[in-house]
């Protein structure tokens, strides 16, 4: 597995992005979603995505016993997807809660549109 950094997005510049079946991407506009996708590209992180997504806020405390790994695993996969521009998170004490940024998975999915033909 890689150990690059994976730049924090700027959902700006995702907003710029009309859906691929419009036009093709330009380079930069490429660059600024490739990240998104990349984070959702694997199984574990697109599972705890899902359930994110699926509710208003959710406790790592939460999300840790429904996968078979270690707590440290987990909280690589939520890192990523925090870097993607995915979630958000707020430490409450002990815990920290993620909810889902709802503009970057509206402008994915704006991307991913496909008009009548």
């Amino acid at each position: 597995m890689s150990k690059q950094t994976l730049p924090v997005v700027d959902l700006r510049a995702v907003a710029c992005c009309p859906p691929i079946a419009a036009r093709p991407l330009d380079a930069d506009q490429a660059v600024a979603v490739a990240p998104m996708f990349k984070a959702l590209g694997d199984p574990v992180r697109l599972r705890i995505m899902s359930m994110i997504a699926s509710v208003p806020e959710i406790c790592v405390c939460d999300l840790t016993p429904a996968f078979d790994l270690s707590g440290p695993t987990v909280s690589h996969h939520l890192r990523v997807l925090r870097e993607a521009g995915l979630v958000d998170s707020e430490r409450r004490g002990t815990w920290v809660w993620y909810r889902a940024r709802p503009e970057a998975l509206r402008r994915l999915g704006d991307l991913l549109t496909v008009g009548d033909s």
